[in-house]
């Protein structure tokens, strides 16, 4: 099939003005927010619904032309990148919410719905939507499915996969397939789970079923501001070994808070500080305040410079803006950064972001640390300047450096953001080649063709032929 037969197929399916094939139409979808590397794709096609996004790939399938699902192009580990030819699928277009059921607390939802539209839509019932990446605004929940994506709010509530009851999903050959339901825990595999966070590796996610939250009764914002590092490190661990689990337990060091307080939400923080900690409190009101106190207490101990209460939404509101703009704010600083997202055993914080330290002084390039304190998830940021010779290539290796650290204190290369294409040779760092074969062919039996997102996550070259062949001798 030539390039103007597949566009004309194309159109015939989603219609003329969803296809998108011209060099300057598609150079918006060359990346998304990992902006290193860049290829264009060779058509970018917009579904209505499911039966199109069915149609769509039984073309692709059966001319063994690869393709890519993609959201709102937020995430930021180069899984929506095409790297050979792909046509992308982008969801955008499929964005309703289709059903919400409070009695029940289920919602149901397109892919290409907002996260944070969600919790706005149902909001007026006393509901939400727990999972809050700082791209909320902007992100979908269909690509938070293929990331799990995570935020801050997950030290208490979990990452996507704790909130998703079942999914509506096209498989690689076109068929569609309804994984888990309404119902929670239903019996035989946790097929929903697995494609949880397989980065759009094993299919294509057309209908999402979610919990939906009662919103809490209370909420309490505590900011600590320290003069060292390593004393607010102690106090986290300290807060979680008293028993108690905040709702966020947040963190930023002295170069993310020259960067924010640059930003759009400045809070005004002093320009010496070494470190800021955001804790909220959330549930029920009784024995919220004595846990507060409690905590401004621990604060205390472990020689905080200041702690302030929240004392209105307003003020809580500009604390929090302040931290999600954290990643974007790097650009006051830097016309270039790298966000890494690795996790740690919350012990051993302060010994990783001591190395870190060591990495950044050692390769001359700044690292901010923006991070889920609470949960150990670390999310460096490596400002470079492309514009410098060889500097792009540095800022990828400090990256990978960055990873060996966790690995090496018994953490993750991710937990949220992905692999992706970024992190692909990482993946060695933490498990072995015959672990990475079991989940390659675990892959191959969804999409035994390698035709939907094709080459991500796995590290090249791998074993997937031989595993594939094998697979075959074993089914004949």
């Amino acid at each position: 099939m030539t390039h103007e037969q597949l566009i004309a197929e194309l159109q015939k399916i989603v219609g003329r003005q969803s296809v998108l094939y011209k060099p300057d139409d598609l150079l918006a979808y060359e990346c998304d927010g990992f902006t290193i590397k860049k290829n264009r794709p060779r058509a970018v096609v917009f579904p209505d619904n499911t039966e199109q996004v069915a149609a769509v790939v039984k073309l692709l399938h059966r001319e063994r032309i690869p393709f890519i699902p993609r959201g709102a192009g937020t995430g930021l580990s180069g899984g929506a990148i095409p790297i050979g030819g792909e046509v992308l699928i982008s969801l955008v277009k499929m964005k309703r919410l289709l059903a919400v059921d409070f009695r029940n607390r289920v919602a149901v939802v397109e892919p290409g719905h907002v996260n944070l539209r969600l919790t706005k839509a149902i909001e007026h019932e006393g509901y939400y939507y727990a999972p809050d990446p700082s791209s909320g605004m902007s992100c979908t929940i269909g690509g938070n499915v293929g990331e799990n994506a995570g935020g801050p709010h997950c030290l208490k509530y979990g990452v996507t996969s704790n909130h998703v009851l079942g999914l509506e999903m096209v498989l690689p050959n076109g068929e569609i397939v309804t994984l888990g339901g309404t119902v929670p825990d239903l019996p035989g595999y946790d097929l929903t789970g697995l494609v949880v966070g397989s980065e759009g590796t094993m299919g294509i996610v057309t209908k999402v079923f979610v919990r939906i939250l009662k919103k809490p009764q209370g909420v309490k914002t505590i900011l600590a501001l320290y003069d060292s590092v390593e004393d607010a490190s102690q106090t986290v661990s300290a807060i979680i070994a008293e028993g108690m689990i905040p709702g966020a337990l947040e963190m930023m060091d002295r170069i993310a808070i020259e960067g924010v307080e640059a930003g759009t939400y400045p809070v005004g923080y002093p320009k010496d500080l070494a470190a800021v900690l955001i804790i909220e409190l959330d549930g029920l009101t009784a024995g919220m305040e004595e846990m507060a106190s409690q905590i401004v207490e621990i604060c205390r101990r472990h020689h905080v410079r200041e702690v302030r209460v929240a004392q209105n939404d307003k003020e809580r509101a500009l604390w929090w803006s302040n931290r999600k703009t954290a990643f974007g704010a790097m650009g006051n600083l830097s016309p270039d950064y790298l966000v890494q997202d690795g996790v740690i055993p919350r012990s051993r914080l302060p010994e990783v972001l001591q190395r870190i330290a060591e990495i950044s002084q050692r390769s001359g390039l700044r690292i901010a640390n923006v991070f889920h304190a609470g949960d150990g998830n670390l999310h460096p940021l490596i400002l470079f300047d492309s514009r410098k010779p060889g500097e792009t290539e540095l800022a990828v290796k400090v990256g990978s450096e960055v990873l060996q650290v966790c690995a090496d204190v018994g953490g993750s290369i991710t937990g949220e953001h992905g692999i992706g294409i970024e992190k692909q040779n990482d993946m060695t760092k933490i498990f072995t080649q015959e672990e990475l074969d079991a989940q390659v062919a675990i892959m191959r039996v969804f999409n035994p063709d390698n035709l939907c997102n094709p080459d991500k996550i796995f590290p090249k070259p791998s074993r997937c032929a031989e595993v594939k062949k094998a697979a075959a001798v074993h089914t004949h």
